[in-house]
C-alpha cells in the first residue's frame, strides 16, 4: 500500500469516526467537465482532491416534524448535525494540513461565493457537495436533486474538505442501484414548486453522466423554505411557517414576494429551540427550519415515502400563538385564529 493510498483511506476513516454514514473521494480528474462548483481549483489553488461525506438526520425527528408534532426536535437535529459535520471537516483539514497538504473544510451549509453577480444572494457555493458526493459514490441523485442513500434517504447532511494531496478517488454507485423510481412525492410536497415536473438538468463529471429534475428559481426555497410563507396552494396544509402570503406561481414573482414579506418576517417572535439556527442572508440573522419536505419526505421504502406523504398533507396548518408558540390546526380553525387578531398582528402573517 502506497503512501496516497494510506492517506485516503486514513482521511476515510476519519470521517467514519466522527459519525460519518459513507465517504467519498474525487479529484480533478473524475470532476473534469463539471459546472464551476466542481472546479476545486477555483477554492484552493492547486487542489487535486476532495473528501466528501454524509451523516445521518434522525429518521424519528424528521417524522415528528412532518406531522407537526414536534417543530423543535427537527430544529434542533437539523443544526447540531450541521454542526458535527463541519466540524468533521475542519478536522479532516487540520489533520491534512499537519501532514503537509494545504487543504480546507468546506461547510455544510450558509457559505455562498462572493465574487459571481448577485454575491452571497445568488446562494452559489464554493464547492457542489452533492456533485462531488454523486462522483465519488456517496449516494445518488433523486429526482428531488438530493442526494439519496439506501438506508437514510435523503435525510443526511453533507460537507467536504478540498486537498492538495492526490488522493485515492472512489467509483460512483452503480446506476442500476438507485431507488428513485421518480414517483413524484419530493415535487408533491414542495409548496414553494422549486422542481420542474418535465425538465432535468443533467451535468457530466468525469465522463458519466448525472440527471435530476431541474429547479427553478432558488427564491422559491427562500421564500418557503426560509419561513417567509408555507401555506400550501390547496390550504388544506402548511409546512411550520405560520404565515400565509400567496406562494406565486412565476420565477419574476418570488422576489418580489419575499421583500414584501421581510419585515413581517423580522417581526414575528421566533420560537427558541435552545439550539437556535443562524444564517447570514436572512433578516434578523435567526432561521427557523420550517420545511425541508423534499428531502424528509424521500425513503428507500416507497411505502414509507407515501406515509410520510400522508403525515404531512394530513397535519394541518400552522399557527402562531402570542407567545411565539407554534402548533399545527385544522384549516378552519387557523382561519378562526387569524380573523380574531387585530389588523396590524394578523398583517405579520398574511
Amino acid at each position: 500500500m502506497d503512501k496516497m493510498e494510506r492517506l485516503s483511506n486514513t482521511v476515510k476513516d476519519l470521517a467514519v469516526g466522527g459519525s460519518a454514514v459513507a465517504v467519498g473521494i474525487a479529484t480533478t480528474k473524475t470532476l473534469e467537465g463539471g459546472p464551476p462548483s466542481t472546479d476545486l481549483n477555483c477554492f484552493l489553488p492547486e487542489a487535486r482532491s476532495a473528501v466528501v461525506f454524509a451523516l445521518p438526520l434522525d429518521q424519528g425527528a424528521i417524522e415528528a416534524f412532518l406531522k407537526k408534532e414536534d417543530m423543535a426536535a427537527g430544529n434542533v437535529d437539523n443544526r447540531r448535525t450541521n454542526t458535527m459535520a463541519s466540524g468533521i471537516a475542519l478536522e479532516m483539514a487540520e489533520y491534512l494540513n499537519m501532514k503537509g497538504y494545504e487543504s480546507v473544510p468546506i461547510t455544510a451549509n450558509a457559505v455562498y461565493r462572493k465574487d459571481v453577480p448577485g454575491g452571497a444572494y445568488a446562494e452559489i457555493p464554493p464547492i457542489s457537495h452533492r456533485y462531488l458526493a454523486v462522483r465519488s459514490g456517496v449516494g445518488h441523485f433523486g429526482i428531488s436533486g438530493n442526494i439519496i442513500m439506501d438506508k437514510y434517504g435523503a435525510g443526511t447532511i453533507l460537507a467536504s474538505v478540498l486537498t492538495q494531496a492526490e488522493l485515492i478517488p472512489t467509483d460512483p454507485l452503480p446506476r442500476e442501484d438507485n431507488y428513485c423510481d421518480e414517483c413524484g412525492l419530493c415535487r408533491a410536497a414542495c409548496a414553494s414548486g422549486l422542481m420542474s415536473g418535465d425538465e432535468k438538468t443533467t451535468v457530466t463529471l468525469g465522463g458519466i453522466e448525472f440527471s435530476y429534475a431541474k429547479r427553478l428559481s432558488y427564491s422559491r426555497c427562500d421564500f418557503v423554505c426560509g419561513g417567509f410563507s408555507g401555506l400550501h396552494k390547496s390550504g388544506n396544509w402548511s409546512t411550520w411557517s405560520p404565515a400565509r402570503f400567496p406562494i406565486p406561481e412565476k420565477d419574476e414573482e418570488f422576489l418580489p414576494a419575499l421583500l414584501g414579506a421581510v419585515e413581517p418576517f423580522r417581526n414575528r417572535i421566533k420560537p427558541d429551540f435552545g439550539c437556535n439556527i443562524y444564517h447570514p442572508l436572512v433578516p434578523g440573522n435567526r432561521l427557523e427550519f420550517t420545511c425541508g419536505h423534499c428531502q424528509f419526505i424521500c425513503h428507500p421504502d416507497k411505502k414509507v415515502r407515501q406515509d410520510r406523504y400522508k403525515m404531512l398533507t394530513t397535519s394541518g396548518v400552522a399557527i402562531q400563538e402570542a407567545d411565539g408558540y407554534v402548533k399545527a390546526v385544522h384549516p378552519d380553525e387557523a382561519r378562526e385564529h387569524l380573523d380574531k387578531l387585530d389588523p396590524e398582528t394578523r398583517a405579520l402573517y398574511e
